[in-house]
């Protein structure tokens, strides 16, 4: 494959740009920046999550708590709004800390191959093993949403740029490490919890690529399996 090619290819990893909710919201764009008084189908679940008082109805403390974990997760509209896409990114959390130090004790992972790097679009996490032991992570990964899927099964890295930028959109990929056609472990600028996902790469936090980058090489094993929610 040529490296214009590549490149070309790479830029289906770039950020996905998260389709606004206000309209399912039946808020206009002013209301969308204004808190919402509305108690949402899961505000005792997110009142938990975020430590606040669980009563299940809104107040403006809930909104103001609730719209900082929107803003900084890049969930739109940000008003507060304890619905299905703020509580699903929270659940995901809570589903990824449970993973603690074992996150292949179901096996799902490979074990015979040596260093891997495993893939779980499941629960969206991503983490380096060697035979049974856990070499880095686990780290919580952004992966491609509906459409534009990270493709299953095991890959390869065939093509690693510590620099990279796609021809296509000018959009910096940091710590690219190619493993299927377009599809690479890269850093992201954005949150990796931030909605709906990638336009199928594997987007980690500038630590995590970083640290990827070190303890892999070309022809290292990587692994995808599961399915992301909401694909």
């Amino acid at each position: 494959m040529g490296h214009i090619r590549r490149t070309g290819a790479a830029a289906a990893g770039i950020t996905a740009l998260v389709v606004p909710l206000a309209v399912a919201l039946g808020a206009t764009p002013a209301q969308a920046a204004s808190c919402t008084t509305s108690k949402g189908p899961y505000q005792k679940q997110v009142e938990k999550f975020l430590g606040r008082p669980v009563d299940g109805k809104q107040s403006a403390a809930d909104c103001k708590a609730t719209r900082a974990f929107q803003s900084k997760h890049g969930i739109t509209p940000t008003i507060g709004y304890a619905g299905p896409v703020t509580w699903g990114v929270m659940d995901l959390m809570n589903k990824q800390k449970a993973a603690g130090k074992t996150p292949n004790k179901a096996g799902k992972c490979p074990v015979n191959k040596g260093r891997i790097a495993c893939v779980d679009l499941t629960r969206q996490l991503s983490w380096i093993q060697d035979g049974k032991k856990l070499v880095y992570g686990p780290v919580p990964v952004r992966t491609g949403r509906n459409g534009y899927e990270t493709r299953t099964g095991l890959k390869k890295i065939y093509w690693r740029n510590k620099n990279h930028v796609s021809s296509i959109y000018n959009v910096p990929m940091p710590y690219s490490q190619f493993f299927d056609g377009g599809q690479a472990f890269h850093s992201v600028g954005v949150s990796v919890w931030n909605p709906p996902g990638s336009h199928g790469c594997v987007n980690m936090t500038k630590t995590a690529a970083a640290k990827y980058w070190s303890l892999l090489r070309n022809g290292d094993d990587v692994y995808v399996y599961g399915r992301k929610p909401g694909t």
